[in-house]
């Protein structure tokens, strides 16, 4: 049998200690190598990799975790309900953009759902006995408490949007103010005299924000702020459209409507359409995302847009900072990341 042959799998697994004799070095020397230090000689190396092709080593990835402290997974938290989570094209963007940030890593990827305060509880005495290495949070309320109570046990987080104006943990967020104002600036461009919004849980500061960009471009029209003129809902189609009938019932009068996101504005869309109101002859529509859903809606939705896919991307990056900053010692930084919006406009508005 010639040296460059596997072993027979009757021999049982290549050890470390098997690959540092094949290779003539010492055993912290491949330990290094396949785990990608720079601190060997391009000849180590050389050999290492030889020595491991040669006998088909698999690197024992529970053994290198329990040694380097660590559990080579990261989570990714969606306090959702299931109507929302496999309804919208939110969630599913951004899991798909928070896998992308991380296929070029050796981390798995674990998705955790949360729907009640005793799995939140659960979730919380799971993650402090640091499970996973980091933690990426979406959809935080106002008071939820959870990024807290884990940077205080010191595993990394990075949430999916802020708290408050005052967040002290890392996030990625949008612009939602700049872009809401866009929306109801072209809504008044176009002629509309009575923007109506349909906003979202004000417990979600997003939300607040959307709101808060609504309320600015109506002062900075000159038109006074009526509060009959705003519905609040949860962020889905159901609740657009329950606020849409809010709406109309209070002011029949209304020529367009900014919601909050384009789930809501479909829910809107179907209840205009049931009332007898063309769209965008009697009431333009403009929503908030620009989704798959805002493309294929009759007739297309104008919509702001934020790349979903780029923030699950940037909070992947940011993430990964986070625990290159941990595994060196180094101060953690707290980065915080507010990404763009900009207005798409459709046959809707």
């Amino acid at each position: 049998m010639t040296g460059t042959r596997r072993r027979s799998a009757g021999r049982g697994r290549p050890t470390l200690e098997e690959v540092a004799a094949r290779a003539g070095v010492g055993r912290g020397t491949v330990s290094r190598v396949i785990n990608g230090s720079p601190r060997v000689s391009e000849r180590a190396r050389t050999a290492v990799q030889q020595a491991v092709a040669e006998l088909g080593y698999v690197p024992n990835r529970v053994a290198r975790a329990l040694a380097a402290d660590r559990s080579d997974a990261i989570t990714l938290v969606i306090p959702e309900p299931d109507a929302r989570l496999f309804a919208e094209a939110y969630i599913a963007d951004l899991v798909r953009g928070v896998g992308t940030g991380l296929a070029d890593t050796d981390l798995q990827l674990l998705l955790t759902l949360i729907r009640t305060p005793k799995q939140r509880q659960r979730l919380a005495d799971y993650l402090s006995a640091h499970r996973v290495d980091g933690v990426l949070l979406v959809s935080v309320r106002t008071d939820d408490p959870l990024p807290d109570v884990l940077e205080r046990t010191g595993i990394p987080v990075v949430l999916c949007g802020r708290r408050s104006a005052h967040e002290s943990v890392p996030y990625v967020d949008s612009d939602n103010a700049g872009g809401a104002r866009a929306a109801v600036e072209h809504l008044h461009g176009r002629g509309r005299a009575t923007v109506a919004m349909i906003a979202g849980p004000q417990d979600v500061y997003a939300a607040r924000c959307r709101l808060d960009g609504y309320r600015a471009a109506v002062r900075a029209s000159g038109r006074p702020l009526d509060p009959l003129l705003v519905a609040a809902a949860d962020l889905t189609e159901e609740g657009g459209g329950a606020a849409m009938r809010e709406l109309l019932a209070r002011r029949p009068d209304l020529d367009a409507v900014f919601a909050a996101s384009d789930a809501m504005a479909a829910g809107a869309r179907q209840v205009l359409r049931e009332e007898g109101r063309r769209v965008p002859e009697d009431v333009a529509l403009v929503g908030f995302e620009d989704s798959a859903v805002a493309r294929h809606m009759d007739p297309p939705l104008t919509s702001v847009r934020q790349s979903t896919e780029e923030m699950g991307r940037a909070m992947a990056r940011l993430l990964l900072d986070q625990l290159l900053q941990a595994r060196g010692g180094w101060p953690r930084p707290c980065p915080q990341l507010v990404l763009p919006t900009r207005l798409v406009p459709r046959r809707s508005s």
